[in-house]
C-alpha cells in the first residue's frame, strides 16, 4: 500500500521543528500577554505538539490526553444540543483554571492559570491568538515539504498512548 505524501498531510497533522518554533512564538506571545501560566497546544488525538510556560513536566502527556478526550466528550454533548461544537470549553478550581479552545478543526489549545491573571484576559487573548494560529495551520496545510525540513520524531504518537496506558 503506497499513499501519498500529500495525502498523509491532509489526514494526518506534521510538523517541522520551523513550523513548531512558529508555532512557539504565538504561545510564547500569548503567555506574555495574557499572565497565564502555560500553554499546550495538542492535537485532537491528544498528542501534545508543543507548549510553552509552566506545567507538570511529568504530566503533560497525560493532560493532553485527558483533555483530548474530554473535549472530544463535548463535542458529543454539543451534538445532543443541536450544536456541531462548543469552541471553548472551561474548567475552574479553586488554585488553578483551564480554558480549552478549538484551534481549527484538528487542534487544541489549552491555557492553565492562576490567581496572577483574570479569567477576562485569558478568553480575550485566547481568541485572538486562537484566530493567528488559525492563520498559521492555513499556511503550514497549504506549503510543500521541503526535502531538507526536519521532522518530529517517528514515535511522536507513542508518548500519548504510553500515557493513557500508565493511567488507565
Amino acid at each position: 500500500m503506497n499513499i501519498s505524501d500529500a495525502k498523509l498531510r491532509e489526514d494526518r497533522l506534521v510538523f517541522y521543528c520551523k513550523d513548531v518554533a512558529r508555532l512557539d512564538e504565538e504561545l510564547d506571545s500569548f503567555l506574555e500577554l495574557s499572565s497565564a501560566r502555560c500553554a499546550l497546544l495538542i492535537d485532537c488525538e491528544g498528542h501534545l505538539v508543543t507548549r510553552r510556560g509552566d506545567a507538570a513536566q511529568d504530566a503533560v502527556e497525560s493532560l493532553s490526553a485527558l483533555t483530548a478526550g474530554s473535549f472530544a466528550a463535548t463535542r458529543q454533548m454539543a451534538q445532543m444540543l443541536g450544536e456541531e461544537h462548543f469552541n471553548t470549553l472551561f474548567h475552574q478550581g479553586a488554585q488553578q483554571s483551564i480554558q480549552v479552545s478549538l484551534v481549527g478543526g484538528r487542534t487544541l489549545l489549552a491555557i492553565l492559570w492562576d490567581g496572577r491573571t483574570n479569567l477576562g484576559l485569558v478568553r480575550f487573548y485566547a481568541t485572538e491568538t486562537v484566530k493567528r494560529l488559525v492563520c498559521v495551520f492555513d499556511e503550514l496545510s497549504q506549503r510543500a515539504p521541503e526535502p531538507n525540513d526536519e521532522k518530529i520524531s517517528d514515535d511522536f504518537g507513542s508518548a500519548a498512548a504510553a500515557a493513557l496506558d500508565d493511567l488507565f
